[in-house]
């Protein structure tokens, strides 16, 4: 039976640590909500109407010292006092006059760590975090899962089932789902170690979920997807969502961060994907460098062989794609729509365009303002060219027609 075109389109957002100065820090730290209403009024002018708000711990309680992060923190929503019925409905009130809304709350920090004392008072602002989503009808929040540094990858499964558990149950009591960032986040201790957030590929992702479901609140667990961190890892695309749909956990992802990486192949030949391991400066006597600033230099784990991309900004290069060595993003698109699963549709899934290029990380309004339009613009296009392909190609078969071609196969470069 002939069927119509009818293209399903993803719905486009925007990370906030995109721009974390358009209120000034001395400013929102008097009024904490200018912050959320100046981004909000932002978002239109690059041509989006879905935020995903960025949160971080304030300088109160932070552990980590701005000068030792790889990017600056974009703390937009201060849970410090709680989200009461006033701030709601003033966040509220700038939501419909700008006709924007939030995709979710991010919020990316080690929930995992070492220490007792730290790792509470990361999970008690995951946990206002939560509550102020749950105020706003924000369906999810997004995060990492993390590491216990001082354990190895087994012991780290029992503590995710021991420490973050809770915290998906919390989720699921508010009716939200904890979206899971994938980044190996190699650079966030001075140790040998790379894969600093356990959750970083399929492989632990099911187990991650095993343990969830075991404590009925697996549904409440889903990936936010970032293609950059697959690159970093010498994976693509559709190899993963093949797999996950081999799996039959073709389910999982819940959103996606779009953010392109460029391998460096000088990089590349000189450390293999490990990246740098010696001469880096984060390290002194066996330990970390006193002075925290150098502490830094620990993501020539990872920065010393690639770049991350802000959609759009790299050129067209079909061998690097082939080769793993940036983000095929027509292809990406296309595998999402063709092997995996999603809840409430395609129509209804999260494309969060992320801008961490750091030659592009400008902090004046007017002059980032046409650079994140423009990349929004071509993330917009190609998920619409995605879906226009799957949906002609769906009528010509309904007709009868036979699709030409072969197309980007899983498991072959």
């Amino acid at each position: 039976m002939a069927i119509d075109f009818k293209p399903e389109y993803m719905q486009l957002s925007l990370l906030t640590a995109a721009l974390q100065e358009l209120t000034p820090r001395d400013k929102r730290k008097k009024d904490p909500d200018l912050a959320v209403e100046e981004w909000i009024a932002f978002a239109p002018q690059v041509g989006v109407k879905r935020l995903q708000l960025s949160s971080a711990l304030p300088a109160e309680l932070a552990d980590i010292p701005p000068e030792a992060m790889l990017d600056p923190v974009a703390d937009h929503l201060n849970v410090l006092k709680p989200l009461d019925k006033n701030r709601v409905k003033r966040i509220e009130s700038a939501l419909k006059a700008h006709g924007v809304t939030f995709s979710d709350i991010g919020y990316f920090d080690n929930m995992l760590i070492g220490d007792e004392k730290l790792r509470k008072i990361k999970h008690d602002w995951m946990v206002k975090l939560m509550d102020a989503a749950a105020a706003l009808g924000v369906k999810a929040v997004c995060g990492f899962v993390g590491r216990d540094v001082e354990l190895d990858m087994d012991q780290n499964l029992e503590a995710f089932e021991k420490l973050f558990v809770p915290l998906l149950r919390a989720a699921k009591e508010r009716g939200l789902e904890y979206r899971v960032e994938q980044c190996p986040m190699p650079g966030w201790n001075t140790t040998d170690a790379w894969h600093n957030n356990i959750a970083y590929t399929p492989g632990m992702w099911i187990r991650l979920h095993k343990i969830a479901e075991k404590h009925k609140c697996g549904d409440a667990f889903r990936i936010h997807y970032d293609p950059s961190h697959a690159i970093l890892m010498g994976q693509n695309t559709r190899d993963l969502f093949q797999f996950l749909k081999d799996e039959g956990y073709n389910f999982l992802i819940g959103g996606f961060h779009v953010k392109g990486q460029v391998i460096t192949p000088k990089g590349v030949a000189e450390w293999g994907y490990g990246g740098q391991t010696c001469d880096r400066g984060d390290r002194k006597g066996g330990k970390p460098n006193p002075d925290v600033r150098k502490q830094s230099a620990a993501w020539l784990k990872q920065v010393v062989l690639c770049t991350h991309e802000l959609p759009g900004t790299a050129r067209h290069d079909p061998l690097a794609y082939l080769q793993n060595r940036t983000v095929d993003w027509l292809d990406h698109q296309l595998a999402a729509r063709e092997c995996l699963k999603f809840k409430n549709g395609v129509s209804n899934v999260d494309l969060v365009v992320e801008h961490e290029y750091p030659d592009a990380r400008i902090q004046d309004p007017k002059k980032l303002a046409p650079v994140l339009k423009g990349s929004i613009a071509f993330t917009r296009a190609i998920d619409e060219a995605a879906a226009n392909m799957i949906a002609l190609q769906k009528v010509i078969e309904s007709q009868g027609i036979k699709v030409q071609g072969v197309g980007r196969e899983a498991y072959r470069s």
